[in-house]
């Protein structure tokens, strides 16, 4: 399976969104997934250049895309992971 820009976009804001209620396992699991989704394109750019359908500088290219989208992804993720419980009983003991 081949993925898009707008597909790992999607994944990430999905994972975001389902990761506000979770703890850090989940931001875990998630970044595995982002991580899995990054492997895949790595291993479809390195067969479309030694298949010759690209040539090694758009391969570079597209690795660092894929890079680049990988860590925004990571950084959504990270963003929506929510505060630990210690932080959260910390916040309410502030607010008593």
């Amino acid at each position: 399976m081949k993925f898009t820009k707008a597909m790992l976009v999607a994944s990430a804001a999905t994972l975001g969104l389902g990761l506000a209620a979770c703890d850090s396992a989940a931001e875990n699991q998630a970044e595995d997934e982002i991580e899995a989704m990054e492997d895949t394109r790595d291993a479809e750019v390195d067969a479309m250049e030694e298949g010759g359908q690209i040539t090694e500088d758009q391969a570079d290219a597209m690795d660092d895309q894929t890079d680049a989208m990988e860590e925004s992804m990571e950084d959504a993720v990270d963003d929506a992971d929510p505060a630990t419980a210690a932080e959260a009983d910390a916040a309410m003991e502030e607010g008593m």
